[in-house]
């Protein structure tokens, strides 16, 4: 498991990711039989012996009373017996199966309490004949078998169209497409901006950078970006950055020794806005070029 929600689950289990952490949730049934009529049943739990990393894990249950396929449908289990978590709720039942819902939250976690690794639970269930208010039968579960639940972290980076920006488009690949330009800036499609340079124009569009880290010491990130693929007119078309629409704009590097730094300072699940400048050379001669080219960024988030 992991706070960002990535990956397949465990067979059996759906992952819901939030905007704050995961939920991982599985269902689990509770029969309630010879009640005298016309008893009926109630079921309440807690933990009794709560994960060792209570930060990094969080047991939620969901009554049986409802669906149990929403994180809102859930809430964190008790961890005090004189106050347990309801869930079978009055007015009972008996001779009955129903349904309920036991998940486990991963928030955000990162800095001083990160935690990856195993780490085990188990919480006790008890059954109450809510005619006379007796218990009448307990039932645990144990999450640490074999070995228990194992938390990982995790790291993201997503890349999407700015305010007033060119579309940026989702694929295997993000793709973003400049259009016609020139080198006298002439004529600059929607979402884009020219700026006068040496030699040249700068087209120039926002995009927004979305890193999302979680379970690790640091608080912060390094996102860097390269051309691993050039134009194959690099003396015309040249990809720039910058931090403000006016610039200054900078060659982005061309190799991965030499990757452009966007920030060494990225927040867990922040959105940098930043902007992309696309310089068209103006030189006429034997060097000149009109026609089609295209280039691939990568970029790289490293959380220490």
């Amino acid at each position: 498991m992991n706070a960002l929600g990535l990956g397949a689950p465990a067979t059996g289990v759906t992952v819901i990711p939030l905007s704050n952490g995961a939920l991982y949730i599985t269902h689990f049934q509770l029969t309630i039989t010879n009640l005298p009529n016309p008893h009926r049943g109630g079921v309440t739990a807690f933990v009794n012996s709560n994960f060792g990393h209570p930060a990094a894990l969080i047991l939620q249950s969901c009554p049986s009373t409802s669906a149990c396929n929403a994180s809102g449908n859930f809430s964190a289990i008790s961890t005090v017996a004189g106050a347990p978590t309801t869930i079978i709720p009055a007015p009972g039942i008996a001779d009955q199966t129903v349904t309920a819902g036991l998940a486990i939250f991963l928030p955000d976690n990162n800095g001083a309490s990160a935690f990856t690794g195993t780490d085990t639970a188990r919480i006790t269930f008890t059954a109450t004949d809510l005619t006379n208010n007796k218990n009448f039968a307990t039932a645990e579960i144990r999450l640490d078998t074999p070995t228990g639940e194992t938390v990982q972290n995790a790291v993201q980076l997503t890349l999407s169209t700015a305010t007033g920006g060119l579309t940026i488009t989702p694929s295997a690949d993000y793709s973003m497409n400049f259009g016609n330009v020139n080198g006298l800036g002439f004529g600059p499609d929607a979402g884009l901006t020219t700026i006068a340079a040496a030699g040249g124009a700068i087209y120039s569009t926002p995009y927004l950078l979305q890193p999302a880290f979680t379970d690790f010491t640091s608080t912060t990130a390094t996102i860097k970006t390269f051309v691993s693929t050039n134009f194959a007119h690099p003396t015309i078309l040249v990809l720039r950055d910058a931090s403000s629409s006016p610039g200054p704009y900078n060659n982005i590097g061309t190799t991965a020794g030499t990757a452009t730094q966007i920030t060494n300072t990225a927040a867990n699940r922040s959105s940098i806005t930043r902007f992309l400048g696309l310089f068209v050379s103006n030189a006429n001669g034997a060097t000149a070029f009109t026609g089609s080219d295209s280039a691939t960024l990568t970029f790289t988030l490293t959380v220490p």
